[in-house]
Protein backbone atom coordinates (compact mmCIF):
# COMPACT_ATOMS: atom_id res chain seq x y z
CA UNK A 1 0.00 0.00 0.00
CA UNK A 2 1.30 3.36 -0.90
CA UNK A 3 2.01 5.81 1.92
CA UNK A 4 1.92 3.35 4.85
CA UNK A 5 5.01 2.27 6.76
CA UNK A 6 4.72 -1.38 7.75
CA UNK A 7 8.20 -1.63 9.23
CA UNK A 8 7.77 -2.77 12.89
CA UNK A 9 11.40 -2.13 13.81
CA UNK A 10 10.99 1.63 14.43
CA UNK A 11 11.92 2.78 17.94
CA UNK A 12 9.28 4.72 19.87
CA UNK A 13 11.12 7.81 21.11
CA UNK A 14 8.21 9.72 22.65
CA UNK A 15 7.97 10.14 26.44
CA UNK A 16 4.57 9.63 28.02
CA UNK A 17 4.19 12.51 30.50
CA UNK A 18 0.64 11.70 31.59
CA UNK A 19 1.71 9.60 34.62
CA UNK A 20 4.14 12.33 35.67
CA UNK A 21 1.42 14.97 35.50
CA UNK A 22 -0.93 12.73 37.50
CA UNK A 23 1.66 12.23 40.23
CA UNK A 24 2.46 15.96 40.43
CA UNK A 25 -1.24 16.83 40.74
CA UNK A 26 -1.70 14.31 43.56
CA UNK A 27 1.34 15.71 45.38
CA UNK A 28 -0.01 19.26 44.93
CA UNK A 29 -3.39 18.29 46.38
CA UNK A 30 -1.73 16.58 49.35
CA UNK A 31 0.40 19.67 49.93
CA UNK A 32 -2.63 21.99 49.82
CA UNK A 33 -4.59 19.86 52.30
CA UNK A 34 -1.74 19.40 54.78
CA UNK A 35 -0.73 23.08 54.81
CA UNK A 36 -4.21 24.13 55.91
CA UNK A 37 -4.03 21.57 58.74
CA UNK A 38 -0.56 22.71 59.81
CA UNK A 39 -1.58 26.38 59.91
CA UNK A 40 -4.74 25.61 61.87
CA UNK A 41 -2.83 23.69 64.56
CA UNK A 42 -0.71 26.74 65.39
CA UNK A 43 -3.68 28.73 66.67
CA UNK A 44 -4.62 27.82 70.23
CA UNK A 45 -7.64 30.08 70.58
CA UNK A 46 -11.33 29.51 69.90
CA UNK A 47 -11.73 31.89 66.96
CA UNK A 48 -14.99 33.66 66.19
CA UNK A 49 -16.74 32.62 63.00
CA UNK A 50 -17.57 34.88 60.05
CA UNK A 51 -19.16 34.19 56.68
CA UNK A 52 -16.65 36.36 54.83
CA UNK A 53 -12.92 36.36 55.04
CA UNK A 54 -9.87 35.44 53.02
CA UNK A 55 -6.74 33.51 53.68
CA UNK A 56 -3.65 35.44 54.67
CA UNK A 57 -0.06 35.10 53.66
CA UNK A 58 2.53 33.85 56.07
CA UNK A 59 3.80 36.56 58.39
CA UNK A 60 6.39 36.71 61.17
CA UNK A 61 3.97 38.58 63.45
CA UNK A 62 1.16 36.44 64.89
CA UNK A 63 -0.43 37.89 68.02
CA UNK A 64 -2.85 35.80 70.05
CA UNK A 65 -5.16 37.12 72.74
CA UNK A 66 -6.20 34.37 75.15
CA UNK A 67 -9.44 34.28 77.19
CA UNK A 68 -7.64 35.18 80.43
CA UNK A 69 -6.33 38.41 78.83
CA UNK A 70 -2.75 37.26 78.25
CA UNK A 71 -0.97 37.90 74.97
CA UNK A 72 1.18 35.54 72.92
CA UNK A 73 3.55 36.72 70.22
CA UNK A 74 4.46 33.90 67.83
CA UNK A 75 3.54 31.36 70.52
CA UNK A 76 5.36 32.93 73.49
CA UNK A 77 3.59 34.73 76.36
CA UNK A 78 4.39 38.45 76.26
CA UNK A 79 3.18 41.94 77.18
CA UNK A 80 1.83 44.85 75.14
CA UNK A 81 5.15 46.68 75.53
CA UNK A 82 7.05 43.72 74.06
CA UNK A 83 4.54 43.52 71.19
CA UNK A 84 5.13 47.22 70.52
CA UNK A 85 8.90 46.75 70.48
CA UNK A 86 8.63 43.81 68.14
CA UNK A 87 6.26 45.74 65.86
CA UNK A 88 8.78 48.57 65.67
CA UNK A 89 11.64 46.15 64.90
CA UNK A 90 9.64 44.27 62.24
CA UNK A 91 8.58 47.54 60.62
CA UNK A 92 12.24 48.57 60.40
CA UNK A 93 13.09 45.28 58.65
CA UNK A 94 10.10 45.26 56.27
CA UNK A 95 7.94 48.33 55.63
CA UNK A 96 5.10 46.11 54.36
CA UNK A 97 4.99 43.85 57.42
CA UNK A 98 1.55 42.57 58.37
CA UNK A 99 0.39 41.44 61.79
CA UNK A 100 -2.24 38.78 62.36
CA UNK A 101 -4.37 39.15 65.47
CA UNK A 102 -6.09 35.96 66.66
CA UNK A 103 -8.39 36.53 69.61
CA UNK A 104 -10.50 33.96 71.40
CA UNK A 105 -14.23 34.60 71.14
CA UNK A 106 -14.39 34.98 74.95
CA UNK A 107 -11.83 37.83 74.99
CA UNK A 108 -12.98 41.30 75.93
CA UNK A 109 -13.10 43.65 72.96
CA UNK A 110 -10.87 46.04 74.88
CA UNK A 111 -7.90 43.61 74.72
CA UNK A 112 -8.16 43.30 70.94
CA UNK A 113 -8.29 47.09 70.56
CA UNK A 114 -5.23 47.40 72.83
CA UNK A 115 -3.25 45.06 70.56
CA UNK A 116 -4.33 46.87 67.39
CA UNK A 117 -3.47 50.27 68.93
CA UNK A 118 -0.07 48.99 70.06
CA UNK A 119 0.96 47.70 66.65
CA UNK A 120 -0.39 50.76 64.81
CA UNK A 121 1.37 53.20 67.17
CA UNK A 122 4.62 51.35 66.48
CA UNK A 123 4.30 51.64 62.70
CA UNK A 124 2.55 48.46 61.54
CA UNK A 125 -0.44 49.72 59.57
CA UNK A 126 -1.43 46.42 57.95
CA UNK A 127 -3.08 43.80 60.12
CA UNK A 128 -5.60 41.01 59.78
CA UNK A 129 -8.05 39.50 62.24
CA UNK A 130 -7.95 35.71 62.21
CA UNK A 131 -11.34 33.99 61.96
CA UNK A 132 -12.89 30.63 61.17
CA UNK A 133 -15.33 30.40 58.29
CA UNK A 134 -18.98 29.77 59.14
CA UNK A 135 -20.54 26.74 57.54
Amino acid sequence: MAGFNTDDEDVIAAINVTPLVDIILVVLIIFMVTTSIIVREQIEVDLPKAATGSSTAATPMVIQVLPDGTYKLSGEVTTLDAIGEWAKAEKAKDPDVRAIVAADRAVKYEHVVDVIDTIKINGVEKFALNIEKKK
